[in-house]
């Protein structure tokens, strides 16, 4: 069984209403990482200095030594940028995340006292400040629970959310099979939370962005100056606060660190942002666990079957009368690359179309001769299959006038005569009269046309009852 576990299609083309407490047309997720003590350190038991998110142009991790300037830099951030941030958030009274590692917070004791003074939310940033991508597994896993248990020790509460950052193809799954967070925010992926199935639950994510951060000041190409950043957040703010009067409301994620939007040069760029966004209406500045509690609250997990989790048996039995008589199809579809995209009535019907269409004309000339024909012998016998029988009835077809079956009797019989297969069309798309008037023209199409018509409308009916089926 081959599957593809990326998925692509999220929401769709219609996203939910998020329906913001109050009716905020945008949610504002402030989040300060804080990593200053956590990082790459020799001290800490590391191979090598730090090398990553700082000032210093082109830094190296070095060796077997401390790295005095992008040790003092990390300093700083605790030192100094900690501070003004939090000046500027409770002056304001803007709630904020902290993305807390767990050793970081356990060497900054009085820092960890003013967020919780502050009333902030204390999320999980892992363990260490390290790169997972390498990580055994087994690894991974012992470090997730030792970062929950210091966590809980030093905070005096265990982290209700996690964010790893630097994390392996592994992390969300580990995280969630702890079943210990209310949200994971280990993807980049969506404007707005979702639920997403691991290992039998559902866990919701919220994602995070790599754009709207801070982290831009320590990369090519990146900010130099507080307006740019201020600019960026500004567009971003202006396009989804538009979305959100749009009816399409969404969630905008702000990453900052200590020691970077901490300086002066840079902070005057944060700080004019949150008076501009503070000046619209339908603002919600929230904590990432506030909007995971609002989105569990109102947009609580959809459990359905998934075609791409099912067996061979079960979704041939499920999916094996779609196109009318030909399980062959569904048997056939089961064999390509599923995944996340396909447990949708469109992603689905993809795949069984490919089959459909990939199949030899004699196949598909099977398929179409296994349609009964419109109000025929078949449907007043009652020997239509249960898909065809509500199919017909939607049109009325099972309540024919004395006239308007034998219309349907001859125009059958002309039909049939002449393509070799019973009239085809999505009777759910049209009324008696329009039924009609379809077989009247198509009777005059040459039989390579109507074989090429029939076999889209084929395609149709069965989009239609995977409709009924699946989101």
């Amino acid at each position: 069984m081959i599957r593809y576990p990326r998925d692509m299609r999220g929401y769709g083309a219609n996203p939910p209403d998020a329906d913001w407490p109050g009716g905020a047309r945008i949610a504002i997720s402030m989040v300060l990482n804080y990593e200053e003590g956590g990082e790459n350190n020799v001290l800490h038991g590391d191979a090598a200095s730090e090398a990553f998110l700082s000032d210093i142009a082109g830094a190296a991790m070095w060796p077997g030594q401390r790295h005095w300037n992008m040790e003092s830099i990390y300093e700083y951030g605790a030192r100094a940028g900690f501070w003004r941030l939090h000046r500027l958030f409770t002056s304001l009274n803007i709630p904020v995340t902290i993305y807390g590692v767990a050793t970081a917070l356990a060497r900054n004791p009085e820092q960890v006292a003013a967020m919780k003074s502050a009333r902030w939310e204390i999320a999980s940033h892992g363990l260490k400040w390290v790169e997972h991508k390498d990580m055994p597994e087994d690894e991974e896993r012992r470090q997730i629970a030792e970062a929950i248990r210091l966590h809980t020790e030093v905070v005096g509460a265990p982290p209700r959310g996690w964010y790893t950052g630097r994390c392996s193809v592994n992390t969300v799954r580990l995280t969630a099979e702890t079943g210990a967070f209310d949200w994971i925010s280990d993807t980049y992926d969506d404007d707005l939370p979702y639920w997403r199935r691991i290992a039998g639950r559902d866990q919701l994510v919220i994602p995070y962005t790599l754009e709207a951060n801070d982290m831009r000041f320590a990369t090519a190409p990146g900010y130099i100056e507080g307006e740019q950043f201020f600019t960026y957040l500004k567009d971003t703010f202006d396009t989804l606060y538009a979305e959100g009067l749009a009816g399409q409301a969404k969630m905008f994620s702000v990453g900052l660190h200590n020691r970077l939007i901490g300086r002066p040069g840079k902070v005057a760029g944060l700080k004019r942002f949150l008076d501009y966004a503070r000046g619209h209406e339908g603002v919600w500045f929230a904590t990432r666990g506030q909007i995971a509690a609002h989105w569990a609250a109102t947009h609580p997990p959809v459990s359905f079957e998934r075609p791409s989790e099912m067996d061979r048996a079960t979704f041939v039995t499920r999916y094996g009368s779609i196109f009318e008589h030909s399980p062959w199809i569904a048997e056939r579809a089961f064999d390509l690359e599923l995944g996340p995209a396909h447990d949708s009535a469109i992603g689905l019907h993809n795949a069984l179309a490919r089959m459909f269409r990939s199949a030899s004309p004699d196949e598909r000339m099977g398929v179409l001769r296994d349609h009964p024909d419109l109000a025929g012998k078949l449907a007043q016998a009652k020997r239509l299959t249960a898909e065809s029988t509500s199919e017909q009835a939607s049109a009325g077809l099972d309540a024919l006038t004395d006239d308007e079956r034998a219309a349907f009797t001859r125009l059958n019989d002309t039909y049939t005569a002449r393509f070799g297969f019973p009239f085809i069309i999505a009777v759910r798309d049209h009324d008696k009269a329009g039924i009609l008037r379809a077989f009247e023209t198509r009777i005059a199409n040459s039989p390579e046309q109507e074989f090429t018509t029939a076999c889209a409308q084929v395609e149709r009916i069965a989009y239609l009852r995977l409709k009924d089926q699946l989101p």
